[in-house]
């Protein structure tokens, strides 16, 4: 099937970077592009055209972090830390921990977030969720059925299940890591069982990975064995680290080196590591606030990060700064890592944050994270046939349409998309050349029980935290932004 893709703005790689091609046009030749030029030039031979119009077409945007979950962080990101507390793992539900979802709804969960990966214009990604909600983590049988969900619909997944020895708690009113290392010893074999089936599978738009959990919730023997498992496997790595405080003051105290020293001595800290976030470095002021060789020794190793901007942002932390990692030579990919899954959200808040930072205008590197979620992405994955608009590239394709009258008028399509759109705006997912989503619509999706089953599903996971509360559930785990008004009312009857 040969496809030609008309846009009047195309996002292309001339084999050094991008390029801005006005009138321009996309041959795609069953799974490749065969040609990227202008609109007059191209092949008159193509089975179907897709006239995008006025639009932006882009590489398939890459997310390293993407939220496969309901998503808990517009219930955790407003809190002060006493009240955060609560919401973690009790060390009585460390005692009687359980599932709050059968298999059924934790599969629905993870269909429910593809769609909505495709509906944001993702065409790759690595999957991340929330384990608060279940029994300890996650399960090859769980990762084969989303693996399933996964090609049928038609994104290119790196997968592979969440696995620890241990889990954040608050014991009295500390915040600690309880151990069951018979845990992560299971979760370890059971990720190399799922990768090892996934590789026989042997579909090119599923690739096994290893994902473990947070750092401070592996044992050193655990990271030690995921880095032999890939090495033997030639697999990627992602980890959790460099992303707070509490991780770094807990594994000095527990290892007596920081995380990266950690990650260093079992054996994991090489190109095939990918690190989400990336953010506690000695050159972030909540560390050192100085360069004692940290970004060096990531550089030296060949390691990818991926900056989550929106999601740090809501979190109240950042890089220490997107500029100087890039100066430094560290690959940069982008990660969602929260709902929804909008990584031009993200490249707006980064662009911005980077501004305040550096107090300049012009330090707001539009070009860079661009490129952080085409390039750095494929880069990250050891794919240098994604992430760009070239000949022999995968036709893994990205569109947004500018016609909209909100977008004002158009000066430039990355500018104008960045400051008046969002993924809301993608009209075309296309991935190994065949359409994922086309203008909100996903062929055998009815979006409608998506959105009602997301309801159900929110409200169940809601509902969890008071039994897992130190405190009971008591005294309102969630309130909302004002007092319900009958609410407000009843409680100033009581006061009378």
């Amino acid at each position: 099937m040969r496809t030609l893709i008309t846009a009047d703005h195309v996002l292309a790689f001339d084999g050094t970077s991008n390029t801005e091609l006005r009138d321009g046009a996309v041959l795609v030749d069953d799974d490749r592009i065969a040609f990227v030029g202008p609109r007059a030039e191209a092949p008159q031979d193509a089975d179907r055209t897709v006239e995008l119009g006025e639009s932006l077409l882009m590489p398939g945007l890459i997310d390293l972090d993407a939220l496969t979950d309901i998503d808990h962080l517009i219930l955790d990101s407003w809190s002060a830390p006493e009240h955060a507390r609560r919401l973690q793992w009790s060390a009585d539900w460390f005692s009687r921990r359980q599932h709050v979802f059968s298999a059924g709804q934790r599969r629905r969960i993870r269909e429910i977030a593809l769609v909505q990966l495709a509906l944001h214009g993702i065409t790759s990604y690595m999957p991340i969720a929330s384990e608060v909600h279940s029994a300890w983590a996650e399960s090859a049988d769980d990762f084969l059925a989303m693996a399933e969900f996964s090609r049928s619909l038609g994104l290119r997944g790196f997968l592979g299940p969440s696995y620890r020895s241990g889990v954040n708690v608050v014991q009295g009113d500390e915040r600690v890591v309880l151990f069951d290392e018979a845990e992560g010893e299971a979760g370890l074999a059971d990720a190399i069982r799922f990768h090892d089936t996934l590789r026989a599978w042997a579909d090119p738009l599923l690739t096994p990975v290893f994902l473990p959990c947070r750092i401070e919730t592996l044992t050193p023997e655990l990271l030690a064995a995921t880095a032999d498992a890939a090495r033997e496997r030639g697999a990627l790595v992602r980890l959790h680290a460099l992303q707070g405080d509490f991780e770094r003051d807990w594994i000095l105290e527990q290892h007596g080196c920081t995380p990266l020293e950690l990650i260093r001595r079992q054996g994991l800290l090489d190109d095939r590591l990918i690190i989400p976030h990336g953010v506690f470095l000695d050159v972030n002021p909540r560390v050192w606030g100085e360069d004692r060789g940290d970004l060096a020794a990531l550089v030296e190793a060949g390691v990818s990060i991926v900056h989550c901007p929106l999601t740090n942002a809501r979190y109240g932390s950042e890089l220490e700064t997107f500029a100087r990692y890039r100066d430094a030579g560290l690959n940069i990919s982008l990660g969602t890592d929260s709902f929804p899954p909008d990584l031009i959200r993200g490249i707006d808040t980064g662009v911005s944050v980077a501004k305040v930072q550096n107090r300049s205008l012009a330090a707001g590197d539009l070009a860079g994270y661009v490129e952080a979620a085409t390039l750095g992405g494929a880069r990250a994955l050891h794919r240098p046939d994604l992430g760009r608009i070239a000949e022999g590239a995968a036709a893994d394709l990205t569109a947004f349409r500018l016609s909209d009258v909100r977008f004002g008028p158009i000066e430039d399509p990355l500018r104008n998309l960045v400051l008046s759109g969002s993924a809301r705006d993608a009209c075309l997912t296309m991935v190994a050349g065949r359409v994922v989503m086309r203008d909100g619509a996903i062929d055998g999706i009815d979006l409608r029980a998506v959105r009602e089953d997301a309801q159900a599903l929110f409200d169940i996971m809601r509902a969890g935290y008071d039994e897992r509360d130190h405190r009971g559930g008591a005294g309102g785990l969630f309130p909302p932004v004002f007092p319900l008004a009958g609410e407000r009312r009843a409680a100033d009857g009581d006061r009378h």
